[in-house]
């Protein structure tokens, strides 16, 4: 599917839903864009966005260099630390010390749901890909599972991210576990 069937396909959504937004690298800032430009104002989403892969400073700088307002958006930062760029404190990010703290991840998440989120919320995975690459893949798994039973137990709203180009048959069976839905974004 191209990016306007995705936002109107994301968009048809009335409960929340697990999905696995399965993208290739040629679209990965159309699909942030799109999530925090068009679905989170449209659906009034609060977002709270787990980066693995790009520092959040990174995320928010495109995004300021789109023009996006990212005001809505909190950060679990799993990433920064590891390449050393978690310098500058913000209110917004919550950094945890490396990916291989998938507790830490949910634990400040769910910090953030009960303390920042007023109104109904997104978290966003960035990347399943990544995160598979610090930890073992039962464990990731057993992850996934806690964490979408936690979501789902406070309505919040899950895309994970997958990079199509990197997914192995482990993290493809993983989705589809936990997954209410698997979007392929062309």
């Amino acid at each position: 599917m191209n990016i306007n069937e995705f936002i109107k396909k994301y968009e048809s959504y009335k409960d929340p839903t697990t999905v696995s937004l399965q993208l290739s690298i040629s679209t990965y800032f159309d699909a942030i864009r799109a999530i925090v430009e068009n679905i989170s104002k449209d659906m009034d989403f609060q977002i709270i966005y787990i980066s693995s892969t790009i520092p959040s400073k990174n995320i928010m700088n495109v995004l300021d260099v789109f023009g996006i307002d990212h005001s809505n958006m909190f950060f679990v930062d799993c990433i920064s630390y590891t390449m050393m760029t978690a310098s500058v404190q913000n209110e917004k990010v919550a950094y945890v010390e490396s990916p291989t703290m998938l507790e830490t991840v949910m634990l400040k998440t769910q910090y953030i749901i009960k303390k920042f989120i007023t109104k109904k919320a997104l978290v966003i995975v960035d990347s399943i890909n990544s995160l598979a690459i610090h930890n073992d893949i039962r464990i990731l798994s057993e992850f996934l599972h806690l964490f979408v039973t936690y979501l789902r137990s406070e309505n919040v709203y899950f895309i994970i991210f997958s990079m199509k180009e990197q997914s192995g048959p482990d993290l493809v069976n993983i989705m589809n576990l936990v997954s209410d839905e698997i979007l392929f974004l062309d």
